[in-house]
């Protein structure tokens, strides 16, 4: 394991963490059926039936996995 030379100061410790920053998910937005639905790109959704229960999963507009 890595083992510093010298302490880190809080202003320098600070400073590297500040630098992390939490970004939105980008989502795409598709019309469905006269619904607005959005979504992450490049990733399966679930399609449901008219109840609402899950039947598969879809990628770019074919059956992937059943769920």
């Amino acid at each position: 394991m890595a083992v510093p030379k010298r302490k880190m100061s809080r202003a320098s410790t600070r400073m590297r963490r500040a630098q992390w920053k939490a970004t939105p998910p980008t989502l795409v937005k598709t019309i469905e059926g006269g619904k607005i639905t959005y979504s992450l790109p490049h990733r399966a959704r679930v399609i449901e039936d008219a109840a609402g229960d899950p039947l598969y999963m879809e990628y770019k507009g074919r059956k992937v996995a059943d769920v």
